[in-house]
């Protein structure tokens, strides 16, 4: 059986993703940040997963530190198998206009959304050059793509992963991997819900379909691009907004 690696899939974007993914027949490696609460979260989702007849492991590591991304991907190959997909979700937010931003704030979330996938590539693509085969996909955002106040340090991570993920289509194509990004806009998470109402207001006015997304939404589109109907696609950013940029 197939086997799905999600990081930071305890919660949110990266829950749905894993839920989705065990749902199309992946046993799932769950990652999670190495704290108690991250863990039980974890833990939750991946009984979810089981629900269909698949494995489920949960795994701690912090994407942002080499050795933990090395460590996880030898336990998954140890204890599931094979690594045939990558989902690359972890990310967090610290935001601030650019005046008032501290070089830890702008670090951190650089380290956590976008040196994280350098990390998982590197322990992740060895593993499906040796299988001949592989799907990556890694999460990007429309402040990626369009920038974002209050977000220098998001948009510069979220906008490098889609530099990045195009260089890893063009070196790793040829050894029958494929490596694509979504792009979310608004959608329907605790990142979300923790807004004021006028700035929601304000948001959703920009958005044609006038609602915010579910995280299952994303997930449908990331289960496209790591089932073999997306076997010619690579390369590519998948804007997921509602239309937001229209």
């Amino acid at each position: 059986m197939a086997v799905a690696l999600i990081t930071g899939a305890s919660q949110g974007i990266g829950a749905a993703i894993a839920i989705r993914l065990a749902k199309d027949g992946f046993d799932v490696a769950i990652n999670h940040f190495p704290r108690e609460s991250s863990r039980e979260k974890a833990l939750a989702v991946a009984e979810e997963c089981r629900a269909f007849g698949v494995k489920a492991e949960c795994f701690a590591a912090d994407v942002s530190k080499m050795a933990d991304c090395e460590e996880m991907a030898k336990a998954v190959k140890e204890q599931l198998g094979s690594i045939d997909a990558l989902v690359n979700n972890a990310g967090i937010t610290k935001d601030k206009l650019l005046a008032r931003m501290s070089e830890d704030e702008y670090d951190e979330v650089i380290a956590v959304n976008q040196k994280s996938i350098f990390n998982m590539l590197k322990n992740v693509c060895p593993v499906m050059m040796k299988q001949k085969h592989g799907r990556i996909v890694n999460v990007a955002s429309v402040a990626g793509l369009y920038g974002n106040p209050g977000q220098i340090n998001y948009s510069a991570s979220k906008a490098a992963i889609i530099g990045m993920t195009k260089t890893v289509a063009k070196e790793y194509g040829r050894k029958n991997i494929t490596c694509n990004a979504v792009a979310p806009g608004f959608i329907n998470t605790a990142m979300t819900e923790a807004l004021p109402d006028e700035v929601k207001t304000k948001l959703l006015d920009a958005v044609s379909l006038k609602r915010y997304g579910e995280p299952e939404e994303i997930a449908s589109v990331v289960s496209f691009l790591v089932s073999e109907d997306s076997s010619y696609v690579t390369g590519q950013v998948i804007e997921i907004s509602g239309g937001l940029s229209m």
